[in-house]
């Protein structure tokens, strides 16, 4: 199969175009189908693809000089789309020349510039942020919203429950990814009316969809490995992100530490060095790199800014999967079979512009 070019803006993340590049050249040894439109500054992009030509055999070079900075608000970036490597490479996607866009720049600007420009999918409301979170299991976890909608009605929910299915089966395999809506507790009447009235609504529409919904997870199961999807809006999403992020830099620090506290400590480290050698391969983020904004009328996935060159690699080998495997057209197939009179709206939640999402940074 002959796949669309990928768009990479090497301008993003924290070491910008060497690490970007690294990235790409490296999925492209794995990958020999893949090919780039390399956006950004031509000189400092051709320099970087000297040392690495079988990139540069199967990439275009589109110029920009300007980038958007890690702190620049959406609102200025967005003044600014038709100049910036970001925006360039988001417009790439928008008339054809591309078939995706990655970035590891400013995740607000990102997603502002994405939302405008590729506007969202038919009977889809809002897109969303998802991402990839390592389980116990043996696939890791969707997990979505993470930022791009602080506030959701039962109708966004149940469209995220939607999208974050169509994602986990191409990222897991599963015919029926497992869904649950994240809560406060897993009874039928712990949380929000918003959310008792998602879970009736994907309880009642789970036979046409191509998932399995069995209610609410908490927090504290997210990386067990029972489910495939967690939904929740974007406010507690983030938040329970960030809370997983942090405990599972606490415990590694914490290994580091208790090993070098003492010379026994140290031979015990010796010992057990194969053991923490593959947790610190399960938890590294290079590993589980790349979020989606699900749910735009095209594929954009954001790198983490301090990814490294196997980081960007892995994101942009699973924007490739994303491709293949239409994504797209799996959220639009389980849509219809939905019926728009399945989902309906019940909620004093406050509407956003679709101009303006209200993103919070979780992918740097």
């Amino acid at each position: 199969m002959s796949l669309p070019r990928i768009a990479v803006d090497a301008m993003g993340g924290d070491e910008g175009v060497r690490t970007m590049i690294s990235g790409a050249a490296l999925a492209r040894r794995e990958h020999e189908a893949f090919k780039f439109l390399l956006v950004g500054d031509q000189a400092r992009i051709a320099r970087a693809l000297d040392k690495h030509p079988n990139l540069r055999a199967a990439s275009e070079i589109l110029h920009s000089d300007d980038v958007v900075s890690g702190d620049e608000k959406p609102s200025q970036a967005l003044r600014r789309a038709k100049t910036t490597s970001m925006g360039m490479a988001i417009n790439a996607v928008k008339v054809g020349d591309a078939g995706a866009a990655i970035s590891a720049g400013n995740t607000g600007a990102l997603m502002a510039m994405a939302k405008l420009a590729l506007r969202t999918m038919p009977g889809i409301d809002r897109p969303a942020l998802a991402a990839l979170l390592p389980t116990l299991g043996d696939t890791d976890l969707v997990m979505l919203d993470l930022g791009a909608n602080t506030e959701c009605d039962a109708r966004n929910l149940v469209q995220f429950a939607i999208m974050g299915a169509a994602y986990s089966a191409i990222a897991t395999g599963r015919t029926e990814p497992r869904v649950r809506l994240l809560n406060i507790g897993s009874e039928e009447t712990k949380g929000t009316e918003t959310l008792h009235d998602a879970a009736s609504q994907l309880k009642a529409a789970a036979g046409d969809l191509a998932l399995s919904f069995d209610g609410y997870i908490e927090a504290d199961k997210l990386c067990r490995g029972d489910v495939d999807v967690a939904v929740s809006d974007g406010f507690s999403g983030n938040i329970a992100l960030k809370a997983v992020e942090g405990t599972a830099r606490f415990v590694a620090d914490l290994l580091r530490r208790s090993f070098s506290s003492s010379l026994r400590s140290k031979f015990g480290f010796l010992i057990s060095r194969p053991a923490t050698e593959l947790l610190r391969h399960h938890l590294d983020p290079n590993n589980h790199n790349g979020a989606v904004f699900l749910g735009l009328g095209g594929i954009v996935v954001k790198s983490h800014g301090s990814a490294s060159a196997l980081g960007v690699a892995n994101a942009i080998g699973l924007t490739a999967r994303l491709l293949e495997e239409n994504l797209t057209e799996r959220i639009t197939a389980d849509l219809a079979r939905l019926g728009t009179h399945h989902l309906r709206r019940k909620s004093t939640a406050a509407p956003q512009s679709p101009a303006s999402p209200s993103t919070i940074e979780t992918a740097k």
